[in-house]
């Protein structure tokens, strides 16, 4: 996600993209009902999610060799870009990145093929859509009645009156969390998981099967003490 907001603040929104297979793009868990009208829907993975929120298409190849292009670019950085950073005695990430700006224009300039035609079908970012909200993990998360939820071992308590039963918690791509019913931001803190309760042994309450005892106006009562007054048997 956050190689794709870079992307998107250089060039604007594509129109597709073409992906392989990868758990990070496509849910590859098996369905259960592949038969209408019991089919069930592919549930989308976070990154297809966005795309869709975006108007991105999503195309997945089927082979390595579909996508041959991409593969042979990377065997070449993977061999050409390695030779380079030991060169330059680089070992951190800030160094790296520095590298690639100038090393990136040199390299497309040596082996890039121009396309077939040179319009731009990249499209402007729509200021109604905050990048920010949409390219990042939304978890549907279940608010208790004391407005308090558990997601990844953390306790949530909401501050904001609410009564929603499901609400979404955003972990952004800068490490911030934020939670929202809709469009409605809510207000929460952190708390301490609650203690466990104490454990009480449940003692066994043993039943006597076979003997029922009637109640007091039971037929066969009154008929016992009707039969002593007058004493016929």
């Amino acid at each position: 996600m956050g190689g794709l907001k870079g992307y998107i603040k250089r060039y604007g929104l594509p129109g597709s993209l073409y992906l392989d297979k990868h758990s990070t793009y496509k849910n590859n868990q098996k369905k259960r009902y592949t038969d209408w009208p019991f089919r069930d829907e592919e549930a989308l993975t976070q990154f297809s999610r966005a795309c869709k929120q975006l108007g991105i298409e999503v195309i997945f190849a089927h082979s390595p060799q579909a996508k041959g292009r991409i593969e042979r670019v990377f065997k070449t950085l993977q061999d050409r870009l390695v030779k380079e950073l030991r060169l330059g005695h680089i070992n951190n990430l800030q160094d790296a990145n520095r590298l690639l700006k100038a090393y990136l224009p040199i390299f497309n300039k040596k082996f890039e093929v121009l396309a077939r035609g040179s319009s731009d079908f990249h499209r402007p970012v729509d200021k109604r859509l905050n990048l920010d909200d949409i390219l990042s993990v939304q978890t549907e998360c279940f608010l208790r009645n004391d407005r308090t939820l558990v997601f990844d071992k953390q306790w949530y308590q909401i501050l904001t009156t609410t009564r929603a039963q499901r609400i979404i918690l955003y972990k952004h791509l800068d490490g911030q969390t934020s939670i929202r019913h809709g469009k409605t931001k809510l207000a929460f803190k952190l708390i301490e998981a609650p203690a466990p309760k104490a454990y009480q042994p449940v003692v066994p309450r043993f039943k006597v099967r076979g003997i029922k005892i009637p109640a007091k106006n039971h037929l066969w009562r009154r008929y016992s003490i009707a039969r002593e007054k007058t004493g016929h048997f």
